[in-house]
């Protein structure tokens, strides 16, 4: 039996797809905030949120914008994107079913362009970042948020562990230079890039993604054999909850 990348993603988020619309760590967070007022400022004709999860990026943008495109890989997530949407009176948010690397929409369509925890699940980074700044119109902003493994080998080898552990549709955690090498590669002109880190709690964590209790248990096992200098930087607790470190890439197409 074979499944590809992309029947693995949707396997794993499509069944979740209203945790994401409830979770905490999704709906909140200075990222989410310093994108609000950007798109206040901006008040983009149309708006992209590419790799919508459960919304929250169309659900600031939307505002601001005069039309917001949430384009996710699964259907359940739009689905439930759409009655969010309807519920808060947002009813300039459409959906489109879509891979990032293969985008349906023409040439210079967007404005204003932001993904946000997605870009770890993707087959390969170029291809998405290359779709960005095609659909993305010549001085378009285009914001990249997502997760970003330490500069260090020995700590980024100990979260791409945890990472695919808990969910085995996860790619890579990039870091900030690979991500800035890559932007910039694809034509992009690097702006700003902010970083925070967020502490993950460990039970919501394996809940939203109903990890198995094997991979769970590997998970523990992983954390407890890990170095003191690798237990540190993540700030590891006895439960399994630590620290992420998180990267906006604010760029111009």
């Amino acid at each position: 039996m074979t499944r590809s990348h992309d029947a693995n993603t949707q396997s794993q988020f499509g069944p979740r797809a209203a945790l994401y619309v409830t979770s905490a760590m999704h709906a909140a967070g200075p990222d989410l905030d310093a994108l609000d007022e950007i798109a206040a400022e901006m008040r983009p004709e149309r708006a992209l949120d590419l790799g919508c999860g459960g919304g929250h990026v169309a659900y600031r943008l939307a505002p601001h914008a005069g039309e917001v495109m949430a384009c996710d890989l699964s259907a359940e997530m739009l689905a439930v994107v759409a009655q969010t949407a309807s519920e808060r009176g947002l009813m300039n948010i459409q959906t489109h079913e879509a891979a990032a690397e293969r985008l349906p929409f023409d040439d210079a369509t967007f404005d204003l362009v932001a993904t946000r925890f997605s870009a770890h699940h993707w087959r390969t980074l170029e291809p998405g970042i290359a779709e960005a700044h095609r659909v993305a119109k010549p001085g378009a902003t285009v914001i990249f948020i997502d997760p970003v493994a330490p500069g260090r080998a020995l700590h980024d080898t100990h979260l791409q562990a945890v990472e695919l552990l808990r969910d085995t549709s996860h790619v890579r955690d990039y870091t900030v230079a690979e991500w800035t090498a890559a932007v910039e590669r694809a034509g992009f002109i690097v702006q700003r890039v902010r970083r925070h880190r967020i502490r993950i709690d460990f039970d919501d964590w394996i809940a939203r993604m109903r990890t198995p209790e094997p991979l769970v248990a590997a998970i523990h096992a992983l954390q407890a054999a890990a170095s003191d200098e690798v237990r540190a930087y993540f700030a590891v607790e006895p439960d399994g909850s630590f620290l992420l470190d998180i990267m906006t890439l604010e760029t111009t197409a």
